[in-house]
């Protein structure tokens, strides 16, 4: 065998790997995902109402009793709680951190001087691959529902707007004043490689009830 052939096979061989690697990690992303839709709708009767509720305003929040009054120094990729979209049917175990690492675990919750955690009451935001755990995004629109459950208690979020944007927008993870949830993904969803853009899930707070 000569040296070129012995450079063919060992590049195929690579090419191969590489593949395969690549579509464990799809694999492993997608089963973290819990296509449900019968658990994911019976986090509560009302998942269906699309009629706009009024956001709780900060001062409206102090009064829900929680086992853990003090916020939580988590750890990256240390699974704090779980996320729900009943619309896709969808449960997903939520991680801490954004880090590439964690993002193959499934969901991750931004950590940023900007944003929190539900329970503080300010500007949470989660992030998830375009082609696995978030795939489908897309197909929610204003009025759904979104709820995440962390420590004992469990957050009901509706969605004011959705919107794509560059990948170097720095508006939109920024403080915000009263309790926001926002989502973000790569886009173009079919696009192969690096996504020149972002598609973002804006939505706020409407409820917060005690997991008995």
């Amino acid at each position: 065998m000569n040296e070129m052939k012995r450079i063919a096979i060992l590049l195929i061989i690579i090419g191969l790997g590489v593949v395969g690697w690549n579509g464990f990690q799809f694999w492993q992303q997608s089963t973290v995902i819990i296509k449900d839709p019968e658990l994911a709708k019976s986090i509560d009767k009302q998942w269906e109402q699309t009629t706009k509720e009024p956001a709780l305003l900060f001062a409206e929040t102090e009064g829900v009793e929680t086992a853990k009054k003090v916020a939580q120094d988590y750890e990256e990729g240390q699974q704090v709680g779980e996320f729900v979209i009943p619309k896709l049917g969808t449960v997903y175990p939520l991680f801490w951190g954004t880090s590439a690492n964690t993002l193959k675990l499934g969901i991750g919750m931004y950590d940023t001087a900007f944003t929190s955690t539900p329970f503080e009451k300010r500007h949470t935001a989660i992030a998830g691959h375009r082609d696995t755990t978030f795939q489908g995004l897309d197909q929610l629109s204003e009025g759904d529902r979104l709820y995440v459950t962390m420590d004992q208690l469990k957050y009901t979020y509706q969605i004011r707007k959705t919107w794509i944007t560059d990948a170097q927008d720095q508006s939109v993870l920024v403080e915000k004043e009263n309790p926001t949830l926002t989502l973000t993904t790569c886009y173009p969803f079919d696009y192969i490689g690096l996504a020149p853009d972002r598609y973002i899930v804006q939505a706020e707070l409407i409820d917060q009830k005690e997991i008995k």
